[in-house]
């Protein structure tokens, strides 16, 4: 059933040229978010909590222009299937990146962090071409095997090494001596919220993924934070901005909370192109 959605509905779609997938994208966002109302409870609720200085005419218009850029975000996802590079090349600007070749040429690995912003996706296979390290991501894997192979070969396709979660220590064991590149999404929930740090985060208290911080001081990687920027329909860019040379000079959630101050930034800035629809706060704090 799978090989049959992805045949015969999702790789026709990814066929289709821009112009075309944004007008299927217009039709789903009447549908997602005037008739279905997709996880629309979750948005308003995840805005309302952010932003409570704006008032409810304020949250609604952010709230739109959410769904419009994540129905073109599923429409260009679903494109990345058949993308070539000459078309990401025109579509996701890359800058500031001798940030990242003088860590090359001073022989350092490191980090780079970032959120669900923009469109990471297109991100993912654009990347390759203007990274002089070799270029890894941690992902979760799929429970569908079949979509899980897709959305690696996918992402990979262009130069990106996809590394589990459960494989990302071993990874980067063995890679201590490789000069690499290891990219983490931090405003992900972390699964079990003990083993989590506590931050402010949009004026919330929010259990934040601690690994970012921890392999950067256990292996000594420089840290990078990719600011992610939608330009106008179909077109984005990144700027990398170097966080650390020297993570163990920080202490102990220093570094995280450093970088979550960096997305909240961004996102503060243009909220309308974070993941709204993540349930991002659905940790409480354990109690002692």
């Amino acid at each position: 059933m799978s090989a049959i959605l992805y045949w015969f509905v999702l790789k026709p779609i990814s066929l289709m040229p821009y112009r075309a997938l944004y007008v299927i994208s217009d039709f789903f966002f009447l549908v997602f978010y005037h008739i279905v109302g997709y996880r629309k409870k979750v948005v308003r609720g995840n805005l309302t909590r952010s932003f409570p200085e704006k008032s409810a005419k304020e949250i609604r218009a952010i709230e739109k222009d959410f769904y419009r850029h994540f129905c073109d975000l599923v429409l260009e996802s679903l494109k990345n299937f058949s993308a070539d590079a000459d078309q990401l090349a025109a579509r996701f600007e890359h800058r500031n990146t001798e940030v990242l070749d003088r860590l090359h040429a001073e022989g350092r690995s490191a980090i780079l962090a970032g959120g669900h912003y923009g469109n990471w996706e297109m991100w993912a296979l654009s990347a390759p071409v203007h990274f002089k390290h070799r270029l890894m991501a941690i992902y979760k894997r799929l429970s569908n095997a079949y979509f899980d192979e897709k959305m690696r070969s996918t992402r990979g396709k262009f130069g990106l090494e996809l590394v589990s979660t459960r494989q990302t220590v071993e990874w980067l064991e063995a890679n201590r001596e490789n000069l690499f590149v290891s990219v983490f999404a931090i405003d992900q929930s972390p699964s079990d919220p003990k083993k989590a740090h506590w931050i402010s985060f949009l004026g919330q208290e929010t259990a934040c993924i601690f690994g970012a911080e921890k392999y950067a001081k256990e292996f000594n990687l420089a840290v990078v934070f990719g600011h992610l920027h939608k330009i106008s329909r179909g077109k984005y860019a990144i700027d990398y901005e170097l966080v650390t040379t020297e993570p163990t000079s920080f202490e102990h959630g220093k570094l995280t909370e450093k970088m979550n101050a960096m997305l909240e930034a961004d996102i503060k800035r243009e909220p309308r192109y974070w993941l709204w629809t993540h349930k991002r706060w659905k940790h409480k704090r354990p109690t002692e």
